[in-house]
């Protein structure tokens, strides 16, 4: 494809973020983007056949494509990523090969330029349960399946990091800290003291959290209920891993819990909790101290958070919104009791 020999509509959703730049933006990067995501649908057999819907974020550039491959329409979809999250594309392909049951299978992966082609994965969970169609029971059903995955993905935890996805294990994290807290001009002088004053109880925390004995493993870091798919009752499929670590597992928790908490009430955390916990029973850890580690990995998950946006938005951006003011708002986080 020449720059130019492509004029098929398209629809830009642009989010909060209007006046953001992206490659999309830049007439050649899209079309060599372009050029790459159409000569792998054509490798799989697959032509565009309809209007391209394409949203635009800081973080990523994502475009559905209307494909027809002889057994009617479907969509197909390309990823983005910048390069502080570029781990994403090897990421995606190696979950593929050592959890298959569980997340999406690319059709194609270009890993040095984070770029990714997905089939599409069915009806979002947040879907479902907007529609009605889904419970507390499918959300504990999510979490358990979750969890069976992290337990998979354990022997794998030091090929994740080589492909890039950064390392925040339980006694990495002070320095994380000091990191963050450094670069983050958001916060106000009185905030900065209180955070300070809280590093000594933090690295008791962070200590604490190894000694329980839980092995290090993905993190997704934002498994919300628009980042899981679920075709049908009963199957789950992970995806978007560009806020991913490598660290203790049960720091996903955290924002799972929180997404069904609105939905459910409080009354959904504990239960979530305990299914969360069901495949990690059994190894000869007490149920009272893998329940304190949910506790501990609740509260330091808002590091995991903060540096995700850190890294989207790295300073000196970091202090103008929505970088500067979200990593802060997870620093303060950490003063926040955790409900379970």
């Amino acid at each position: 494809m020449r720059r130019g020999d492509d004029d098929r509509a398209e629809t830009v959703d642009r989010g909060r973020f209007p006046d953001a730049r992206t490659p999309w933006d830049d007439p050649d990067r899209r079309a060599e983007a372009l050029d790459w995501a159409t000569g792998r649908l054509a490798a799989h057999g697959l032509r565009e056949s309809g209007r391209r819907q394409v949203r635009l974020r800081p973080w990523s550039v994502l475009v559905r494509f209307s494909v027809d491959g002889g057994r009617g329409d479907r969509q197909v979809w390309f990823k983005a990523v910048p390069p502080a999250a570029a781990f994403e594309a090897g990421l995606t392909a190696g979950l593929a090969a050592w959890v298959p049951d569980h997340v999406l299978a690319p059709l194609a992966v270009d890993a040095e330029r984070g770029w990714c082609l997905l089939p599409d994965g069915g009806p979002l969970f947040r879907q479902v349960l907007d529609e009605g169609a889904g419970t507390l029971a499918d959300w504990e059903d999510a979490l358990r399946r979750y969890a069976v995955m992290q337990r998979a993905l354990v022997p794998y935890a030091e090929k994740v990091t080589g492909l890039g996805v950064p390392s925040a294990r339980p006694l990495e994290l002070p320095g994380l800290f000091d990191t963050l807290l450094a670069e983050n001009e958001a916060l106000t002088g009185e905030e900065r003291a209180v955070l300070e004053a809280l590093r000594p109880r933090l690295v008791e925390w962070c200590a604490e959290l190894a000694a329980v004995g839980v092995a290090d493993s993905l993190d997704h870091a934002d498994l919300h209920d628009g980042q899981l798919f679920r075709p049908a009752p009963g199957r789950f499929t992970f995806f978007d891993w560009g806020d991913a670590l490598v660290g203790h597992p049960f720091s996903s928790l955290l924002v799972p819990a929180r997404s069904a908490e609105d939905r459910f009430g409080p009354q959904a955390l504990t239960r979530l909790r305990d299914a969360y916990l069901e495949p990690w029973t059994g190894d000869g850890i007490a149920a009272g101290d893998l329940r304190r580690a949910v506790s501990l990995a609740w509260r330091l998950a808002a590091l995991g958070r903060a540096a995700s946006w850190g890294r989207m938005f790295p300073a000196p951006v970091a202090a103008a919104a929505p970088g500067g003011a979200e990593t802060a708002h997870w620093l303060r986080e950490l003063h926040c009791e955790p409900p379970m």
